[in-house]
């Protein structure tokens, strides 16, 4: 395991990302990728600058999964247009969902995320469909909910665990996303990841 202090760190992820890339049939290549990003940019009505910062994104992220699990790395494809990433594929765990999502947050561009991630062992399909209703209700309520912008948030929920991550305006705006949290039926408790939008952190 690479030392995370170490200054050779991001060249050695940077290569395995790139022979993953050039291994994998299934997902695009994240160099050819980020090369490419500018030049489709053309064509699309984002910038130059957004496809570059979605390209930095998706490195970003990828080398995230990669640290955490090779095995997960390699069934994730992540997409991101204008600081909106979009996870697709499957994986083992709902936790590994989980991690999936709380690492796309740790990057400062991301804007939003929609996890499409699919938990594929069939021991967890009775629990995933109880934790999948309670992330339901708690994304109605913060739609309903004028004081809250539900865009710049995950909610994920894992054996009655309801996990938020993403960035909050303000502590009045995480309070009542936790209060709608654990009014719903079902939540065992609830664990916040979420960053204010002033933190400093964000900013380092």
């Amino acid at each position: 395991m690479v030392d995370a202090r170490s200054p050779f760190r991001f060249l050695i992820i940077a290569g395995l990302l790139a022979g993953v890339a050039l291994t994998q049939s299934g997902c695009g290549s994240l160099l050819v990728g980020a090369a490419a990003g500018a030049g489709v940019a053309v064509a699309q009505e984002r910038s130059i600058g957004d496809a570059v910062d979605d390209a930095s994104i998706r490195f970003q992220v990828n080398a995230e999964l990669l640290r955490y699990d090779e095995a997960v790395f390699r069934r994730i494809d992540v997409k991101s247009v204008e600081g909106r990433v979009v996870l697709t594929g499957t994986v083992p765990r709902p936790e590994d969902r989980l991690e999936a999502a709380r690492l796309v947050w740790q990057v400062e561009a991301v804007k939003s995320l929609a996890n499409e991630l699919i938990v594929q062992d069939e021991t967890s399909v009775v629990d995933f469909a109880k934790d999948s209703w309670i992330t339901a209700q708690l994304r109605t309520r913060m739609l309903g909910d004028v004081e809250v912008l539900d865009i710049n948030f995950t909610v994920e929920t894992v054996n009655g665990i309801v996990y938020l991550l993403g960035i909050a305006q303000d502590v009045a705006e995480l309070d009542r996303i936790t209060r709608h949290a654990r009014a719903i039926r079902g939540v065992e408790r609830v664990i916040s990841h979420v960053r204010l939008k002033t933190d400093p952190v964000r900013r380092s």
